[in-house]
């Protein structure tokens, strides 16, 4: 048996979970999430807890089984708490801002890049160049804290670059003459 799949997952008093249509659904006070049940794995609702059991012992269900339970234990906390992903922007006139519903910025290249905010997500800009992107989704806020790191990931000559807060980047000794 799965030592994470085996786990019942509480609800708190404010969340509801509702299973219906191959697809389980919570509702919270930040708002409601959704996902569908893998096959051959069985979510159901007992006493106040989500318990996930699985029909058969092959590779595949054995980890279907562990990942429905963190998916929905991550719901559950997404819909409660939300989720956050924390990013610095390094370098001599590297600069982030927010400008109406996009974040504007400037990263050593030529001209101001620019990502539009999806649905769902909050960013942050301070003066200090540190980005925070909030949301209810686990999955949604690390893939848009990820694509803003893109934009200029750390270089490891300079340290210059987009990183998360506590990422630690080693600096490579430069050429020798």
């Amino acid at each position: 048996m799965s030592r994470i799949g085996k786990l019942p997952v509480t609800i708190p008093e404010k969340v509801t979970v509702a299973v219906a249509s191959g697809s389980v659904q919570v509702k919270g006070p930040k708002g409601q999430l959704a996902h569908p049940i893998v096959t051959n794995v069985a979510v159901a609702i007992e006493d106040g807890k989500v318990v996930i059991t699985r029909d058969g012992d092959d590779k595949t269900t054995r980890a279907a089984h562990g990942l429905m339970r963190a998916q929905i234990s991550n719901m559950i906390k997404g819909v409660t708490k939300g989720f956050d992903k924390k990013l610095q922007v390094i370098g001599i006139g590297y600069r982030a801002e927010i400008k109406g519903k996009s974040l504007v910025m400037s990263l050593g290249y030529s001209h101001p890049v620019e990502f539009a905010i999806p649905a769902g997500i909050t960013i942050e800009a301070d003066k200090e160049n540190k980005i925070t992107v909030t949301g209810i989704d686990k999955k949604q806020v690390g893939q848009v804290a990820a694509i803003i790191r893109d934009f200029r990931s750390p270089d490891h000559y300079k340290g210059k670059g987009v990183r998360y807060v506590d990422e630690v980047v080693r600096l490579k000794a430069g050429k020798t003459a």
